[in-house]
Parts: C-alpha cells; sequence; structure tokens
C-alpha cells in the first residue's frame, strides 16, 4: 500500500539515521543472487561500516570474500548452510557468523524468507596480534547479563572480547519501560537493527518511535539513549568498532 501524502518514518541527518522498512530499495550486490538486499548503511552516508539485509529466496546463495574486509552475519528467520573456515555449519534463526578478512564464507539459504543482517568493515590490523579466527554461534546459547546491574535490560556479547577483534556484535534487550541508564556518547560508531518490540530512540536532540525492522545510523560522538515501550520486551542487534588506538 503507497503511503498517503508521502509520508515516512525514515530520517537522514548528517550525523544519524533511521531507517523504516517502508522506504527500503532493493540493490543488486555481486556475490550475492537469488536474494533482495538493501543497503541501509555505507560509506555513501557518512559510515565507516555498511550494513545490508539479505532477503533470500529458497536455494539463494551469497559468497563473501575481501582481502580487507571482515563479515559478520546474523539469522533473523529462516535457515542457512554456512561454508566457512573449511567446514560446513547448519545455521537457524538466531546463528550468527563471522568471516575474518580475505576468507571465503559462502551462506546457502535452505528456506524462502531466510533473513539476514550483514555487517563489513575495513579490517584493521593490531600489531603483535594474531588475526581473529572464523566461526559461528547461535544468540540462544548466549546468556544475557544485566547492563549496568539492571535485571530489565540485558545484553549478549556474540563476538569475543580479545584485542584481535575490531568490532563487537551485540543484542540489547529490555523488558517494558527499561531504559539505556544515560545519554551515552562516545568514540564508537553503531550500526542497529530492531529485532522485536517498540521504543523510543533518541539520537542527538531527536526522539524517533521505532520498531522491530527498523535501522539506525550513529555516528561517532552521537548522543543516544533507548526507551522500551508497549507491553514487550524490545530487543535489538548492533554494531560497533572497538580495540584501536585513539591516534
Amino acid at each position: 500500500m503507497s503511503s498517503p501524502y508521502g509520508h515516512t518514518r525514515t530520517r537522514v541527518a548528517a550525523r544519524h539515521a533511521l531507517l523504516a522498512p517502508d522506504g527500503h530499495v532493493k540493490s543488486v550486490v555481486p556475490g550475492i543472487a537469488g536474494a533482495e538486499t538493501v543497503i541501509l548503511i555505507n560509506e555513501a552516508m557518512g559510515a565507516k561500516f555498511a550494513q545490508l539485509l539479505v532477503t533470500f529466496e529458497k536455494g539463494g546463495r551469497a559468497t563473501f570474500r575481501q582481502a580487507d574486509v571482515e563479515t559478520f552475519g546474523y539469522v533473523m528467520s529462516g535457515e542457512a548452510t554456512l561454508m566457512l573456515a573449511g567446514g560446513r555449519e547448519r545455521c537457524p534463526a538466531g546463528g550468527f557468523f563471522y568471516s575474518a578478512a580475505g576468507q571465503v564464507c559462502e551462506v546457502f539459504a535452505q528456506k524462502a524468507g531466510t533473513q539476514l543482517t550483514i555487517f563489513q568493515k575495513k579490517f584493521v590490523p593490531l600489531p603483535g596480534a594474531m588475526a581473529p579466527r572464523s566461526f559461528t554461534g547461535n544468540a540462544a546459547k548466549i546468556k544475557g547479563q544485566p547492563f549496568l546491574g539492571d535485571p530489565d535490560a540485558r545484553l549478549q556479547v556474540l563476538l569475543p572480547d580479545e584485542p584481535a577483534f575490531d568490532m563487537a556484535v551485540n543484542i540489547f534487550t529490555y523488558q517494558p519501560g527499561a531504559t539505556l541508564p544515560f545519554v551515552e556518547t562516545h568514540v564508537m560508531e553503531h550500526g542497529l537493527i530492531m529485532l522485536a518490540g517498540q521504543g523510543v530512540y533518541r539520537l542527538e536532540d531527536s526522539w524517533y518511535p521505532v520498531a522491530a525492522g527498523d535501522a539506525i545510523w550513529m555516528a561517532p560522538y552521537c548522543p543516544q539513549w533507548f526507551v522500551a515501550i508497549g507491553k514487550e520486551p524490545a530487543s535489538y542487534l548492533y554494531y560497533k568498532d572497538v580495540n584501536r588506538a585513539a591516534l
């Protein structure tokens, strides 16, 4: 159904963006076939990473390999088979993978409607540290920890908190009424997609209603805050850059 009077919740500002599903336009991305791909965030927006939403047909496939680019993928729905680091893995909804820069990762959709969120960035090596390893995991097996002691705001850490990794990807889940405890302002850049529920996100001096399917970009030092509203928990998957020198 078309939007009356050209209305949309999407907002793209200089240092943050809210991208609602009603404005999605698919792109052709080399290496991805049998799928609709939406490039939600990338350098054209001013970001230093890319965030893609890929919705496969049954039998659709994607191959990720760039010499200096690392890839994280999260299965939002459906089921995929991964060929990664010489192994073959079944990846159901909630499953995820990390493919180190220069390695080959192949994704095969087992069901129509299988949907993945992909984060990609140029890897920054850390002198003296071994390169990160490729691996798979499942969010269902990672216990959420209270954030700053609040049991109603829980954080699942999906990537190892090790110096070799220059990206972090987490899932934040809030009970209705729970919030970030303060307005965060930090050097890390964020890419985010709402997985479930609804809430209000503050980005700089604007407050946005958000719901499952919405994506958000936050530039470094963008003030940010969230509150979950409604009767169901709200959760989101988000990326940030970590573990590298300030200069």
